[in-house]
């Protein structure tokens, strides 16, 4: 007898890795997955992931969305939002359309984001008639003021603090 193929949708939750379990390998699926335990090794997801305040992965997740409340270390790419909650704590890069860090949030890495399509935009050098005019104190990103590596960690005090910076990176 042939079962009848069932189209499965990304929306539903239909893998659970609940706590106090472990899995080694690597998990694909077509719908949502739910980690409350521990896993090593790739998770791929047509669907969202949610990983649970108890939720430990030590690989890459690739998702539509993802939730993390627990720890990543490795990278994640979701194609539409990556949250990160209060307890949540990321230690790998991140590629992403939308970030959310809830204050108290970890994230240690290199951050990209993408447009829904995933494709990036690079930022280009500005043409010389783009370029503003030279003004003293004003901060450049060869100085450090617009850094992409290292940590973040939500509610820390990260501002640029000059009063001509607003014109100078209106575009940041």
């Amino acid at each position: 007898m042939m079962k009848k193929k069932t189209k499965i949708a990304p929306g539903t939750t239909d893998t659970l890795i609940g706590e106090g379990s472990t899995f080694e390998g690597k998990i694909r699926s077509r719908a949502s997955v739910r980690l409350e335990g521990e896993i090593t090794g790739d998770l791929e997801c047509e669907g969202d992931v949610i990983i649970g305040e108890e939720g430990i992965a030590r690989s890459n997740v690739t998702a539509r969305n993802v939730v993390l409340a627990g720890k990543v270390h490795g990278n994640i790419t979701a194609r539409g939002k990556l949250t990160i909650k209060s307890s949540g704590h990321l230690s790998g890069n991140l590629s992403a359309a939308e970030l959310a860090i809830e204050s108290g949030g970890f994230f240690k890495g290199i951050s990209k984001m993408e447009d829904k399509n995933g494709s990036s935009e690079l930022a280009k050098e500005p043409s010389e008639q783009e370029k503003p005019a030279a003004s003293s104190g004003a901060l450049s990103p060869a100085s450090g003021s617009r850094n992409s590596y290292g940590s973040s960690s939500a509610g820390s005090s990260n501002q640029l603090r000059n009063d001509n910076s607003s014109a100078l990176f209106k575009e940041w």
